[in-house]
């Protein structure tokens, strides 16, 4: 990656994050709004500093495919609720039981496992009402999006992945169950981002497919930068426990450290395929990718 390039990248990068966090901000009742624990709880992972990168692939491709910066933000807003959503979840005592998130306690340490629940439900919530209440998009753009949310979430995707990855707990995985839990509980919502960014922008069906493939590479090879990191990262850099997948089986355990990097460079050059058809305005979208190969945290 060019110098230049790296510097636009890290520009697109600390935009989307001050973007959306002031949406995400102005999206959820201020601090002391009746019942004021709930609205604690819900202000208390969704606005954590994070990487922000699944909104932010939202207004890549909607770029991408020269669309309205506006009509995606909704849309964008929408996948960091689900995701805080599911870190929420993820976190609880009941599924891995993690003590950190982003550097800090995780919420029901903070508020307890009941308003942690309904803090992630009523981020769900919230963020299908960002999708309905998008007035930038067409009615048939709208109800299109809440249904690729939906399968992002549901058990064709993360909610599914997740599923079987707790039941895998203490068992051995071949490559293909280990491909199908974080292609489901990992990928999907990278998926559904990308597809979210291209309708708002109104692109064609083929550029949506593209990015939808470019996205699933993605995502997985997400994970297991993950999976890396949670073998040998820093919890004061990465801002999460290490080590809490140790009785799982992880790309790194399954296919050893190098093997594990090896399906990373795969994934970003397939990845990377699928963005020929753009050619130089895909600059961006092949910057994150190659992001994502180098990540520390």
């Amino acid at each position: 990656m060019s110098p230049e390039i790296n510097k636009q990248l890290v520009a697109f990068l600390e935009e989307g994050r001050a973007v959306l966090d002031d949406q995400l901000d102005r999206s959820v009742p201020p601090l002391g709004t009746y019942p004021p624990i709930i609205h604690e709880a819900l202000r208390y992972t969704l606005l954590l500093p994070g990487k922000r990168l699944r909104g932010i692939l939202v207004l890549a491709a909607c770029d991408l495919v020269r669309g309205k910066r506006d009509a995606a933000l909704p849309f964008a807003c929408a996948v960091e609720m689900v995701h805080a959503a599911s870190l929420i979840l993820d976190d609880l005592p009941s599924q891995d039981n993690a003590t950190l998130r982003r550097g800090k306690p995780v919420l029901h340490k903070a508020v307890g496992e009941a308003n942690a629940t309904l803090a992630a439900v009523s981020l769900l919530a919230r963020a299908f009402g960002l999708i309905q209440g998008n007035r930038l998009v067409r009615d048939r753009v709208r109800n299109e999006a809440g249904e690729v949310l939906s399968r992002g979430i549901g058990t064709e995707g993360l909610i599914g992945g997740q599923v079987v990855d707790l039941e895998s707990t203490g068992k051995e995985l071949d490559l293909d169950g280990l491909e199908f839990i974080h292609s489901h509980k990992t990928g999907a919502l990278f998926i559904a981002a990308a597809e979210l960014g291209v309708l708002a922008a109104g692109g064609r069906s083929r550029d949506r497919e593209a990015l939808a493939l470019y996205a699933k590479n993605l995502g997985l090879a997400f994970q297991i930068t993950d999976d890396l990191l949670d073998y040998s990262g820093d919890p004061e850099v990465t801002g999460k426990d290490a080590g809490l997948d140790r009785d799982k089986t992880t790309f790194v355990n399954l296919c050893g450290i190098d093997g594990a990097r090896q399906l990373v460079d795969d994934l970003i050059n397939a990845s990377l395929g699928y963005l020929l058809p753009f050619g130089k305005r895909s600059s961006l979208l092949r910057s994150l990718a190659e992001h994502v190969r180098r990540r520390d945290r």
